[in-house]
């Protein structure tokens, strides 16, 4: 892709060629100024969102309003709203064993049609009348042999036998990964599937909606006394655990093993590089996660965790039991909090298991504290093969691709609208969901963008500055500015603002940026293309055009690590925070055009301006567009179709995708759209067609 600053007479007419010039990146190894701004920024952000849970929790007046308000948020950030049908579940129980006075039986059913949830039944030989029953959901036990999966729920089994020893049935089901049918849960971990966050999806969405469906199908064993009915987990079932309690008040006692820790440590301390995407919610309301565990209240709840687990770290762990019991205390239930912590690293130890077994012994069945257990241990004494419940994996199983069935989305070919009406009011509820559900994690407030003039050198006709501005706090970018030398502001005649992704910043100082070394002190500049710059020069010589060059953050002065894994990791703490990379670097675009209107006072005409940019950085261009009055002309150039290969926006592909999107910026802002395949914009020539935009609006080339 070329860098499309050199604006030539030509390219008003045409789409420009590919660049040739050798790919160039002045970021190093070592840590950069990028990474210690991304460090105070995801530090700052953090805090924020703790101070406002924080304040959600202190002096609760009306617990069940603000619950109700909490569950359906959460409802949503897991993918959950509107609820799936609850389905025929198809139950079918396909082998039982009997040994040492339990029995298993191996369970199938399917949380939603095609979606299998495979699972162990444990319950005592010998029953009299309905039993309190644990619902037990695992963490990652792989257990494969000879390529074949058994299931985690084969590595756990010792759990339900002790359950099915004490007087309890125990349901144990099966993750969607590494279960029977294996599903994923590592989507921007580490599978590069980013539009995960564009479609509202989560896996941890499919775990908490099994395992509402796997509280169905207990109430309908005549075994389980539905009144009394628990949960737990450790790790990955430790955080389901969590989701399950906060989501459904079925669970009357829950305690969940190593399956929580703060924002803090998540997103500071650098925990969430040792978590796939199970163990979070599409955060859209920007929570931190003692409000998850609040959401238990008042039902009891116990919170277990070792002292030296790296991946729950204890004063996380602590943090989000005290304020979770400060909402506890504040509403009388004081009493039904705990906090269990034994020495160790991150592994299934015997003494948490006991504490969990006390937890429910004291709040199912009424036993004091001081009452004594006979047995405490917890034998595995069953064969994987005992325990597989499936001979075959189903024809129709949607296991293996439900991150791109299990959320709604819009059509992936769109209708244009019928009528004017219609549309206006459609265009409304896309922006109202844009605002609440997508770039909540803006700025409430502008602040001062505090810009400045740097540098101006008149140089081969040119004059070059730059300029520095905040985009917010902590975050300051730079502005660098191309137009004829000696010509005023007055004079200019178009300005075009380029925002710049990393490709195109290495374009920008191979184009003309190294011939103004003076402005980028400290880079290791690359050689100048002096072909590409006496294209610049003569541009400047015949056009009195202002040339505005954005590297967002992340991008030329401001980059962070250059390692992919790094990269890959910074991406899911924007995610976790409630933004996305891609979602700040639009709010940079904004404050850029903001920066460039500020630099005239009000009664100095500004020349027209037009936005360009390719790639992802041209929707990221088009959304900010959206936000921001006067925008005259957008060229876009190679704009991605659809968010699914386009940039990663929260929620954004539950209600609309990028065609739509152009839609509503080309009632404002001529279009220009460069791409090699105009098929996929066939919806916006369509709807330009029928709302008859006049003949410049709109050109697909």
């Amino acid at each position: 892709m070329r860098i499309f600053f050199c604006l030539t007479l030509a390219l008003l007419f045409t789409a420009p060629p590919k660049s040739e010039a050798a790919e160039f990146s002045d970021i190093p190894t070592e840590p950069t100024a990028g990474d210690a701004m991304l460090e105070d920024y995801f530090e700052r952000e953090t805090r924020k969102l703790s101070a406002r849970t924080e304040s959600l929790l202190t002096d609760v007046e009306d617990w069940p309003r603000l619950k109700a308000d909490l569950r359906r948020q959460l409802f949503e950030m897991l993918g959950l709203q509107p609820l799936p049908a609850r389905s025929d579940l198809k139950a079918e129980i396909t082998g039982s064993t009997e040994r040492d006075g339990i029995i298993v039986e191996n369970i199938v059913f399917q949380s939603r049609p095609g979606l299998y949830v495979t699972a162990n039944f444990y319950r005592p030989a010998e029953q009299d009348g309905p039993l309190p029953t644990i619902l037990y959901q695992c963490g990652h036990g792989k257990v494969k042999i000879d390529d074949v999966s058994y299931g985690n729920k084969t590595h756990y089994q010792h759990h339900g036998t002790w359950f099915a020893k004490n007087g309890y049935t125990c349901l144990t089901i099966d993750t969607l990964q590494l279960g029977e049918i294996e599903g994923h849960h590592h989507g921007t971990h580490r599978l590069n599937r980013w539009w995960w966050n564009s479609r509202g999806y989560t896996p941890a969405g499919v775990e908490a909606w099994n395992a509402i469906r796997a509280l169905d199908y207990l109430e309908s064993r005549k075994e389980v006394d539905a009144s009394k009915i628990g949960a737990t987990g450790r790790s990955g079932g430790g955080a389901y655990t969590f989701w399950i309690g906060a989501l459904d008040e079925r669970i009357q006692v829950s305690a969940p093993v190593a399956g929580i820790t703060s924002m803090q440590n998540h997103v500071v301390d650098d925990c969430i590089e040792g978590h796939c995407d199970c163990m979070f919610m599409v955060n859209t309301y920007r929570w931190d996660f003692p409000l998850l565990a609040s959401l238990m209240a008042p039902r009891p709840q116990l919170i277990l965790n070792t002292d030296k687990d790296t991946i729950f770290p204890l004063d996380g762990v602590v943090d989000v039991y005290e304020k979770t019991r400060g909402l506890y205390e504040s509403i009388g239930a004081g009493d039904n909090i705990g906090l269990a912590m034994y020495e160790g690293g991150h592994k299934d130890t015997q003494p948490l298991r006991v504490a969990a077994f006390h937890w429910f012994e004291r709040h199912l069945k009424g036993k004091s504290i001081d009452e004594e257990m006979e047995d405490t241990t917890a034998p595995k004494i069953f064969e994987p093969t005992e325990l597989k419940v499936l001979d075959k994996i189903p024809g129709n199983e949607r296991n293996t691709y439900i991150d791109d069935y299990f959320t709604r989305r819009v059509p992936r070919t769109l209708s244009v609208t019928a009528n004017k009406s219609d549309w206006a009011a459609k265009q409304a509820l896309i922006l109202n969901r844009l605002k609440s559900r997508t770039f909540r994690g803006w700025p409430s407030t502008s602040e001062d963008l505090n810009l400045t003039e740097d540098l101006r050198i008149e140089r081969d006709g040119i004059a070059f500055s730059r300029w520095s501005f905040d985009s917010q706090n902590g975050i300051r970018l730079p502005l660098y500015m191309a137009a004829p030398a000696g010509a005023d502001e007055t004079e200019l005649e178009l300005t075009v603002l380029n925002p710049l992704s990393e490709t195109d910043w290495n374009d920008f100082l191979t184009q003309i940026g190294a011939a103004f070394p003076e402005a980028f002190p400290g880079a290791a500049l690359p050689e100048l293309d002096t072909e590409a710059y006496e294209s610049e020069k003569k541009m400047h010589a015949s056009q009195k055009w202002s040339m505005v060059y954005l590297p967002v953050r992340g991008v030329g002065p401001t980059a962070w690590t250059s390692d992919e894994k790094e990269r890959t990791h910074i991406r899911r703490r924007f995610a976790l925070l409630g933004q996305t990379l891609d979602t700040m670097q639009i709010w940079d675009i904004r404050r850029g055009i903001q920066a460039l209107r500020s630099r005239t006072d009000a009664e100095t005409e500004i020349s027209p301006l037009w936005l360009q940019a390719g790639g992802h950085m041209a929707a990221n261009a088009l959304y900010a567009s959206l936000f921001e009055p006067d925008i005259a002309r957008l060229d876009l150039h190679d704009l991605p179709p659809s968010h699914r290969e386009g940039p990663e926006l929260l929620n954004v592909l539950r209600f609309t995708d990028l065609p739509e999107i152009a839609a509503i910026a080309g009632a404002n802002s001529q279009l220009r759209i460069y791409t090699d395949d105009a098929t996929p914009w066939s919806f916006l020539s369509k709807h330009a067609e029928k709302f008859e935009w006049p003949e410049k609006q709109l050109q697909i080339r």
